[in-house]
Order: structure tokens, then sequence, then C-alpha cells
């Protein structure tokens, strides 16, 4: 698909079913920074948002839970190589299960270079950035809120996790970056601060030691 510019926003297809069930896909997760140069495909990427942050009633309920169902998270998507899709930089709709185009053009690598260098993540098909709108938790429950937010962001990155391992793909959680930096990458919103980084891949083979810090 060409990208005609942003603001642009695309259906995705309907989401890939696996047929691995969740408990090979737990056991075979692992972190991984080494990948192919390949492509997922974009009813692949289609299921790992959905399981991130796609609709699940018709009241609007999403796959990760949410304190008081407020829903502070925003989902962008550096997208390198997948199949059917620009490259870019594109934000989920979780209705009606679409992306939105918020920049045209490969921006793996300045985001590596704004993840301290971690230029293994060149390799990787695409980026998820996870941002939230704290505030937004804060309001109704205090200082609390911004636990709520981390306890958040960490059930749909697991999710996304798991769902791309049900496929055959390998992951990584990055955490370490320069929020102004991927802020203006992703052209995230006024009010959102990014939270993590799912580097989501075909992997060439190198799995971390289950012993190594970030397995």
């Amino acid at each position: 698909m060409i990208a005609t510019g942003p603001g642009e926003v695309v259906e995705l297809p309907p989401r890939r079913r696996s047929a691995v069930t969740l408990e090979d896909a737990i056991a075979g997760r692992r972190t991984v920074r080494s990948f192919i140069d390949g492509q997922i495909g974009l009813d692949t990427l289609s299921g790992v948002l959905w399981a991130a942050q796609g609709v699940t009633s018709p009241e609007g309920l999403r796959a990760a839970p949410s304190a008081g169902a407020l829903y502070p998270l925003s989902l962008y998507v550096m997208a390198g190589r997948v199949s059917g899709l620009a490259p870019g930089v594109w934000r989920y709709l979780p209705e009606p299960h679409g992306l939105e185009l918020r920049r045209a053009g490969d921006c793996r690598a300045e985001l590596a270079g704004a993840a301290m260098r971690q230029h293994w993540m060149d390799g990787c098909a695409a980026v998820l950035v996870f941002a939230a709108v704290c505030g937004r938790a804060i309001g109704k429950y205090g200082t609390r809120g911004e636990r709520y937010v981390n306890h958040e962001v960490g059930c749909a990155a697991e999710n996304a996790w798991l769902q791309a391992r049900s496929f055959g793909l390998d992951a990584a959680v990055v955490g370490a970056f320069v929020d102004a930096d991927v802020a203006v990458l992703a052209g995230i919103e006024t009010g959102e601060q990014p939270l993590l980084l799912l580097a989501v891949g075909t992997s060439a083979g190198e799995r971390s030691d289950h012993r190594a810090a970030g397995a």
C-alpha cells in the first residue's frame, strides 16, 4: 500500500488467528535482539495490535485490562517491513481497528538512536510504541493512577508479545530511551508520554538465555 500523507486511515484486514496454544506461546517467549531481514504480514500485525488494545466487546472494552475502563494508552507502530503497509509511523485506532498515518518513511533507525543507540532494532519488522495520557487515570485515582497506567501497559505489551510468539515471531521490550525524542519521532500527541517499546520480527535464531537480564 502506498501512503498518501499524514492523516490517511487504512482499515486493517481480519486479524490472523493462531493454532498455537497459550501455554506454548508462554513457554516459547524469549527476549530476542537479532532479527532477519524479512517481512511480516499485515494480517499478522493486525492480530498483534488487536491483542494489545483491540476492542473485545460491544461496550468497547479492550483486550488489556484498564482501571476504571479509562483506557489511557495509545499505540503507535513504526513499520519498516510489513507487507501491504507503507513504511512509516502509524497510530492504531481500536475502533474501527485501523491505522492512521502520522509520518511517512522508515524511522526504525532513528528510533533505535533515540533508544540509546540500540541499533539491533533496525532489523525488526516493526516497533510498537506504547504511550499514555497518565492524567486520565490520575484525575480519577490520584497519584496512584500512575501506577495503574504502568500495570496496564505491562498487560498490553505482554498480550502483544504472546500473540506475536503464537505467530512464530519474536520480540523484545525496550525501556531505555529519550522520551522527548521518541515522542517527536512517533508524533505522539500533546499530553501523552511514551512508556515502552516492543520490537517485533522474525528471529535470526539467537535467543537470549533465560538467565539473562530482560529474558
